[in-house]
Parts: structure tokens; C-alpha cells; sequence
């Protein structure tokens, strides 16, 4: 595990340049469409007991001080910005996480860090999705259901309503997925990750031309990633009773 997670320290001080450049940019266009602050900080988990703060480019009106920190549901996106949205569509607001990754907080792929709340509300369940990996910017379970998690939350028209949507429709199977990576993890997983990733910022005919010849090849899938197939078609069956 230490030797994957220095690459991703590496990979990420190479990257650094680039992402640095593109952060530039985009703090000119963000501060004069919508102000300062230009980051936002979020207390996230990276085990069941280390907190640290994830990283990212505001992308909402600032919340007031009775507003608690859950997901994002109907009830909230009138305070998403114009030039919020599209930084959220195409998850160029995760840029700043590379400096989480620098520290040692994050990989490039993993589970998505939860909210301290969860977390101790459902301690078993992260206990296992955060056992033996670090959390990451871009996961398996981001690229499968980040849409369908849309879906369900833009429905919601109260925080409450949004939180117990999240937890009943989204946490568990999430979490499913999460184990899924767990146990078929590797490079070509991971690589196939950061491709679906990054796709969005390609035109969407190109983008599905690979992910349909390439990158979702059952012979590639399974000569490399082995019992990948069989534990994704599973992760729709029951198999948290905490969540």
C-alpha cells in the first residue's frame, strides 16, 4: 500500500505545474464572476477516526451559519453560481485536491472521503469501505452513480428530505461499490477510472467511442481485472445491514 500511495504522491508533484497554471486561470474567471473565497474547505473523513479538511473551488453562494455541512438536494441549488455549475459538471472544482494528495490525504482514486456525521452514524460500513485504502478524488463509485445521485437528490425539496434520501439511496449503495474497488483494485481499474473521469472533458461522441471499444472491453476487463464483472453485478444485492 506504501508503494501505490508514493506513486500518487509522484504523480501528483509532476502534475503540479499543469494543474497550478489551470488554477490560475480559473481563479481569475471564479473571483470576478463570484467573488473570494475562492476555495472552500470541507471536513471530510480519511479512516473512521482522521479528520481532514478536502479541498476545493467554491462553487456556491456562501451558506449561512445555521446551514449544515450534507449533500447537495434540490433544496440547495439556488445557491450553486452559473460558473458553479459548470465547474461542478465538469469536476474541475476537485482541482485543488491535488494539494490533499501532496499531503498524504487523498489518492487519485478511491472511495470518495464521507462527512464526519455519516461516519459515525454508520461506523461499521466505513469501518469497511476506509479499512485498508486511503480515500480518493475520483472513484468507482463516483463515475457509476454520480448521475443517478443527481437524479435523487434534485428531487428533494428540504435538507431533511435530502439527507434521508442520502442515506437510504445513496450511502448504501455507495458503499457497495466502494467494496467492489476494494477487491478488484489495480492499475487498469484505476486507470479506466481516471478515463471516465476525465471524459467529460472531451466531446461526448469520442468519449463513448473509447469507453464502448476500449475501456469496457470484457476481454480486457476480465482477462486483468479478474471477479470484476461478477462483484459489479452483485453490488445490487443486500450486502450492508447498517446503512
Amino acid at each position: 500500500m506504501f508503494r501505490q500511495y508514493s506513486i500518487d504522491q509522484a504523480l501528483a508533484l509532476v502534475l503540479l505545474p499543469s494543474v497550478a497554471v489551470v488554477l490560475a486561470v480559473l481563479y481569475v474567471v471564479v473571483v470576478a464572476l463570484q467573488g473570494r473565497p475562492f476555495i472552500f474547505t470541507s471536513e471530510r473523513m480519511r479512516s473512521k477516526d482522521q479528520a481532514f479538511y478536502l479541498l476545493k473551488i467554491r462553487t456556491m453562494k456562501l451558506p449561512e451559519q445555521s446551514m449544515n455541512e450534507t449533500a447537495l438536494g434540490g433544496d440547495q441549488k439556488w445557491r450553486v453560481t452559473p460558473v458553479g455549475a459548470f465547474l461542478r459538471r465538469t469536476r474541475l472544482d476537485e482541482l485543488p485536491q491535488i494539494f490533499n494528495v501532496l499531503r498524504g490525504e487523498l489518492r487519485f482514486v478511491g472511495p470518495r472521503p464521507p462527512l464526519r456525521k455519516y461516519v459515525e452514524q454508520y461506523p461499521v460500513l466505513y469501518g469497511q469501505v476506509l479499512a485498508d485504502t486511503r480515500p480518493g478524488i475520483t472513484g468507482l463509485a463516483t463515475v457509476i452513480l454520480h448521475a443517478r445521485e443527481e437524479r435523487l437528490l434534485s428531487r428533494c425539496r428540504t435538507s431533511a428530505e435530502t439527507d434521508a434520501v442520502y442515506r437510504r439511496r445513496c450511502i448504501p449503495m455507495k458503499a457497495r461499490l466502494d467494496l467492489v474497488y476494494r477487491d478488484n483494485r489495480g492499475w487498469v481499474l484505476n486507470a479506466m477510472i481516471l478515463w471516465m473521469t476525465f471524459s467529460r472533458l472531451l466531446p461526448r461522441s469520442l468519449a463513448d467511442m473509447v469507453a464502448v471499444k476500449i475501456l469496457w472491453s470484457p476481454v480486457v476487463f476480465r482477462r486483468i481485472t479478474g471477479g470484476f464483472y461478477r462483484d459489479l453485478g452483485r453490488a445490487g444485492e443486500p450486502m450492508i445491514d447498517n446503512a
